[in-house]
């Protein structure tokens, strides 16, 4: 029996109601030409777009714009959702077995797309630390909309996962002065282990050529229209879903005449867009993942059985994570379940992960 005749169900994760998730069981259909059946290793939850599918808060003018690419269901809910996992092809087109990609896809055991959705990680890229290639691929985004120039300064507002990602791609870059700023003074650490100068945002710099704003506060979107310099620009790189921002934008913001620029990743920014795809776009940031540095961005681990629990400590405070990563089972214990299962398995999963987070 061949691989793919094996396989022939799959588990999934699917949010069914407000702070309501559930692990459910689906029929996988062998892959058809030009297709690859993938088996994951790991996937990992981004923390802001999930918990807001989590709490059924997209906005419904948006829910279309925001659905993911292998995105099953609709918003609010039921929904599959997800698009930062890792795995490896078990079956293909001929040359594809066995190589370990990333895709852009819901948190599921197994799954089957066509090859033209799979990213090969490169040769020295753990496939644990693979599952950021989707959040690298963001900051890459928000960088070529802000276009940084030799001798910049720049802040980034915000030393979250996506904040951090930026402030360390830029931190290659030939600028005068960067900052990643936050209101908590124990990321610190994480910046000095990032490789950048940290700052309490009362003590930041000002006259910043380009601010880059990802903390999702509306405080924070407010002092980076202080720290920028006249004509300078800010980037927006949060979603702010259903909530309302208010912004001062009477004072000095015309006389300075200042900039406000949206960032987000469902196309190449404007600046590349007829340069680069979105393939080339991840097949970039999956390259850059060589740098182990980026392993202080993974913060803790659970099993794929405790998915529904964790997301819902995420999304309660206590859990605290940058990246958290959901290992999946071994091929031997995802064959002996496909084995052994007539029908597809609808389930709840309640545990809590016992692992370390910090």
């Amino acid at each position: 029996m061949t691989t793919s005749e094996r396989h022939t169900t799959a588990t999934a994760y699917w949010t069914v109601g407000p702070e309501q998730g559930e692990l459910r069981g689906e029929d996988l259909p062998a892959p058809g030409p030009g297709e690859a059946l993938v088996r994951t290793l790991y996937s990992g939850i981004s923390k802001g777009t999930e918990l807001v599918v989590h709490h059924a808060s997209v906005p419904e003018c948006v829910a279309g714009a925001m659905a993911a690419p292998n995105q099953a269901g609709e918003f609010p809910y039921p929904v599959k959702f997800g698009y930062l996992t890792v795995g490896v092809v078990d079956a293909g087109p001929e040359g594809w077995a066995g190589k370990t990609v990333f895709c852009l896809y819901p948190h599921q055991d197994r799954f089957i797309v066509p090859v033209e959705s799979l990213t090969v990680i490169p040769d020295g890229v753990p496939a644990r630390r693979a599952v950021l290639t989707g959040t690298v691929e963001t900051a890459i985004n928000g960088l070529w909309e802000a276009g940084p120039r030799l001798g910049d300064r720049v802040a980034v507002i915000g030393a979250g996962l996506v904040g951090g990602m930026v402030a360390r791609l830029l931190a290659g870059f030939p600028l005068a002065r960067l900052q990643l700023i936050d209101v908590d003074p124990a990321k610190r650490a994480f910046a000095d282990a990032l490789g950048v100068d940290f700052s309490h945002p009362d003590d930041a710099l000002p006259d910043c050529d380009i601010v880059i704003h990802c903390s999702a506060s509306q405080e924070g979107l407010q002092r980076g229209l202080q720290l920028v310099g006249d004509e300078g620009d800010i980037i927006e790189m949060s979603w702010y879903a259903d909530r309302l921002v208010t912004l001062p934008l009477g004072e000095d913001f015309h006389a300075r005449r200042l900039s406000i620029r949206a960032s987000q990743v469902g196309m190449v920014a404007r600046a590349r867009r007829h340069r680069r795809t979105s393939a080339e776009r991840l097949a970039l940031a999956a390259s850059l993942l060589q740098d182990p540095v980026f392993d202080v961005f993974l913060t803790g681990s659970s099993p794929f059985a405790q998915l529904p629990g964790t997301v819902q400590r995420l999304a309660d405070g206590t859990l605290d994570a940058l990246c958290h990563v959901i290992e999946y089972p071994s091929a031997e214990a995802q064959s002996s379940v496909a084995q052994s299962a007539d029908e597809p398995t609808e389930f709840k999963s309640t545990d809590q992960p016992t692992e370390a987070t910090r």
